[in-house]
């Protein structure tokens, strides 16, 4: 069922590359070169220093391996599906999400749902082979973005497993050595712009124990235990929408992901974050949200808003609903990567508004 790509990958290198961007937490801030994002900025009131405004682009390495789906995520004016395409075109909308304020993208390994939200997911979209080693085809395609990310100044919350994904990986051996093989993908790039994210939303439907939320931090562990350099990555996992993150991850977590999906009033936003804070073993880190399907930009309050006057960062989710285009959505393949919808300019508007834009 597999389609095979051949590539190759410079995986073996003695000595990385010298890299441009750093990420890292100081207390509940997030700071890039050592200094924290937005130094000294406040909106209305609400402090922005130290946040990490992001967007879901989790399909920015997508490509279908299963033959009997890959016809469906065709461009309408090829008629046809090109990964590299999507990719380069993703690559080349990153400066402008970047001056509009957006100084992370959350990507996905084994991405998201192309449809929004699936039940089931026929289509094989994950960078792992079953027995837990990667396609450089794919791995090709995300250096690209973690390379350009570098450049930027931005960073990339790297999230390894999706559900509904994770069960093309034969056993648990096989999601231990995923995890190690990324991990050695990014030492041996030199990255120090990325975010580990393990998993999106471990308690939803995944088949693998380690995978699910009461086991999860034993993942997280690993990941912590390696150190290349004298650098490690910092890592946590996410949450369904609405769900405040289990004491297991909080003690464990560098930071801590929450999703706004399926939360209907913008001020149970800032309810989650204190919650989350109220949880035993919680101390100063930083909150953010890196998946939210609710809009209302134009109105005083909405999630984003309510997700900064908590002091947590706040992600965009966008993906393409029925009867819309192929200008709309950002999860949604094939994807548009420019600015190219009402909702997206919206969106990129009042990031710029709250941030003040960047460079």
């Amino acid at each position: 069922m597999f389609l095979c790509f051949h590539s190759q990958w410079s995986a073996g290198q003695s000595k990385p590359p010298k890299r441009k961007t750093t990420v890292s937490i100081v207390g509940d801030q997030f700071y890039i070169n050592g200094k924290p994002t937005f130094k000294g900025r406040t909106w209305n009131g609400h402090k922005i220093e130290g946040l990490l405004p992001n967007s879901r682009m989790v399909q920015g390495i997508f490509d279908d391996r299963n033959p009997e789906t890959r016809s469906k995520w065709a461009y309408p004016d090829t008629k046809t599906w090109d990964p590299n395409r999507n990719t380069a075109e993703f690559v080349a909308a990153m400066p402008v999400w970047k001056k509009h304020g957006l100084l992370a993208i959350t990507l996905n390994l084994q991405g998201g749902s192309p449809e929004g939200y699936s039940k089931d997911q026929p289509w094989i979209n994950s960078m792992f082979n079953p027995n837990g080693s990667y396609e450089p085809y794919f791995a090709n395609r995300l250096k690209r973005i973690l390379d350009k990310a570098d450049e930027l100044g931005m960073v990339v919350i790297l999230g390894l497993f999706y559900f509904g994904q994770d069960e093309y990986l034969k056993n648990e051996a096989a999601v231990v050595n995923a995890v190690d093989n990324t991990m050695e993908i990014l030492a041996n790039g030199g990255y120090r712009n990325v975010l580990i994210e393990i998993n999106n939303e471990c308690d939803i439907r995944y088949d693998h124990d380690i995978l699910k939320a009461e086991r999860v931090h034993e993942l997280i562990r690993r990941v912590k235990a390696k150190k290349r350099n004298g650098h490690r990555f910092l890592v946590s996992t996410s949450y369904s929408g609405g769900k405040i993150p289990q004491e297991n991850v909080v003690r464990e977590a560098d930071y801590l992901i929450l999703h706004g999906n399926g939360v209907k009033e913008a001020t149970k936003i800032a309810d989650m974050v204190q919650q989350t804070r109220a949880v035993a073993g919680y101390r100063p880190m930083p909150l953010v949200f890196n998946e939210d399907d609710h809009f209302d930009f134009d109105k005083p309050a909405n999630h984003f808003q309510a997700a900064t006057s908590a002091y947590a960062s706040w992600g965009f989710f966008d993906y393409r609903m029925k009867d819309e285009s192929f200008n709309d959505g950002y999860q949604s393949i094939p994807v548009n990567w420019q600015i190219s919808s009402p909702r997206k300019k919206a969106f990129f508007d009042y990031l710029k508004e709250i941030t003040g834009g960047l460079p």
